[in-house]
């Protein structure tokens, strides 16, 4: 049994507003383990994106513990969760977020820069970043001279400069032709077969069946957690507020 590379016990994200609490998520129990492929789905407003911000140390839980690659993260200061989310995590956005001002380079570049790595070793994973994702003669251009589908790649690139042990990808195609998305998506796929953890939050149906997983969520619960291959899925229960 692979190990467990992301454990949610408890999980709860409340609201506030105005005079009411909206429970994003209640009481969330999951296990994801490390090479997963997940595509967590769900209506507007069923606590995808809160999940997906938990997950990646953007959010704190009001109660509950996640723990990554064994380690309580909740507990931790927000410069350690920042570390974090540096050299372990990854993302990929419908809207690409690169830096307009930056060329294609210089977005890939960016985490690096950051988490202070000298420059010698950051030419040589830009370089071979700019390969892979076949960008090489775009290294010198700015986002607003890239396709769509140039400027995704750009994104996956800067998010897996790092190295890290897990991908979020939030809507990744959802600014895309169906090509190109589909492009996208056999990049995601690939980095996946490497070995990298993947959870896809999505809309589109066809792209969470692509999935190995499929997490559906409703009012912040999974209502459905389910494996191609199994007839149960793991663990991942919650339990309505009182």
């Amino acid at each position: 049994m692979a190990a467990p590379l992301i454990e949610l016990a408890g999980i709860e994200r409340v609201f506030q507003l105005g005079d009411s609490e909206v429970h994003a998520l209640h009481r969330l129990d999951v296990r994801i383990d490390a090479g997963e492929y997940v595509a967590v789905m769900g209506p507007s407003g069923s606590g995808k994106s809160t999940l997906l911000n938990l997950l990646g140390l953007l959010d704190r839980p009001n109660a509950g513990t996640y723990r990554l690659e064994g380690r309580d993260v909740t507990t931790l200061s927000a410069v350690e969760q920042a570390r974090v989310r540096s050299e372990r995590i990854g993302f990929v956005f419908q809207s690409f977020h690169l830096v307009p001002r930056l060329t294609a380079a210089e977005n890939i570049a960016l985490p690096m820069i950051l988490a202070g790595l000298p420059p010698t070793r950051r030419a040589e994973r830009v370089a071979r970043a700019l390969r892979d994702y076949g960008l090489e003669n775009r290294a010198d251009h700015r986002p607003d001279q890239l396709s769509g589908g140039q400027r995704q790649r750009v994104a996956i690139a800067r998010a897996t400069i790092m190295q890290p042990a897990l991908l979020l990808a939030d809507e990744p195609t959802g600014n895309l032709d169906r090509a190109t998305g589909d492009e996208v998506v056999r990049l995601l796929e690939a980095l996946n077969d490497q070995g990298m953890t993947l959870i896809v939050v999505t809309h589109d149906g066809g792209l969470g069946a692509r999935a190995r997983r499929q997490l559906l969520m409703e009012d912040g619960c999974p209502r459905h957690d389910r494996r191609r291959d199994e007839t149960d899925g793991s663990p991942a229960t919650c339990a309505l507020p009182t």
